[in-house]
């Protein structure tokens, strides 16, 4: 009798500790997923067709945050649309021209003259433009001074020149005019740039053109308004003649021209706004037919 007792003791006890340590392992398992999360990789879902063909409506992607760094900021500021400081873990690597990222769209709805981080606001472009890049479009299509290679969907580059040379641009509702949407510089989608892409710890001389192209990149960097008075450039009430940037600024586009609300109309994408680079396909759904494509498993982005 005092055997079973105590068999049944232990064996209550047993299972108390599997119990725990299966508990343990479940809450270990998801801070280790949640690390993962914040500094190594991410999964996104596709919400649109301005990547095509490279992504599909539907598609879910892996992203490399190792090649930045993941970044580290206060959620909860972020969330109630309060400034944050972004600190990034060590990078693993460099974004290069053609590569696709990830970012936080960098602008609130409908108010492109100032930059803003919208921390539940994905976007994912084609980087067509690094740091220290002049870019600049020509009869529709990307280049970069000294880069000889193409930059983003060619044909589809190719396609909006056809149409805008048949003079056709409003029966497809395309916006021609782009950035800075300035009486100094007066661009459009089919004829843009020369633009700098400013470096970190760049300077530049504050010219009319300059305040135009870069205002909104340093009204966020120094928090202050930047101002034109005739020839005199202003940040608040002191007097600038150059400016040196703070932070690395990238030029984005999407692979389905005619369709894309990328750096052609709102301007330089800041470093710490991007998540990181698209890698992988992980899962594809047709939202028409609600099947899953199986041809785009684990498809590489390219």
């Amino acid at each position: 009798m005092t055997k079973n007792k105590s068999h049944k003791k232990k064996s209550i006890g047993w299972y108390l500790d599997l119990a725990l340590n299966l508990i343990l392992l479940f809450f270990g398992l998801v801070l280790v997923w949640i690390l993962l999360q914040v500094t190594c990789i991410a999964t996104f879902k596709i919400p649109s067709d301005s990547m095509e063909p490279a992504l599909l409506d539907g598609d879910n992607i892996l992203v490399n945050k190792c090649v930045m760094g993941g970044r580290l900021f206060n959620v909860w500021d972020a969330l109630g649309d309060k400034e944050v400081d972004i600190y990034r873990l060590p990078e693993l690597g460099k974004v290069k021209r053609n590569d696709v990222l990830v970012f936080n769209f960098p602008y609130l709805e409908q108010r492109w003259d100032s930059i803003a981080f919208r921390v539940m606001k994905y976007y994912v472009k084609r980087c067509v433009a690094l740091p220290g890049d002049t870019f600049e479009i020509s009869r529709g299509h990307y280049k970069v001074h000294g880069y000889i290679s193409e930059l983003g969907n060619v044909e589809s580059q190719d396609n909006l020149m056809r149409i805008v040379e048949r003079g056709r641009e409003v029966d497809y509702g395309i916006v021609m005019r782009g950035y800075p949407y300035s009486d100094i510089v007066d661009w459009d989608i089919m004829n843009f740039g020369p633009l700098y892409l400013p470096a970190k710890g760049d300077v530049i001389g504050m010219t009319p053109k300059h305040v135009a192209l870069y205002r909104n990149a340093i009204e966020w960097e120094q928090k202050k308004k930047l101002l034109l008075r005739g020839d005199t450039v202003l940040l608040n009430d002191s007097v600038i003649h150059t400016y040196r940037f703070k932070e690395n600024y990238y030029f984005v586009a999407g692979d389905k021209v005619m369709n894309s609300q990328d750096s052609r109309y709102w301007g330089l994408l800041p470093e710490p706004f991007i998540v990181g680079k698209a890698v992988r396909i992980w899962k594809s759904v047709d939202r028409n037919t609600d099947k899953i494509r199986w041809n785009r498993i684990f498809k590489k982005i390219e």
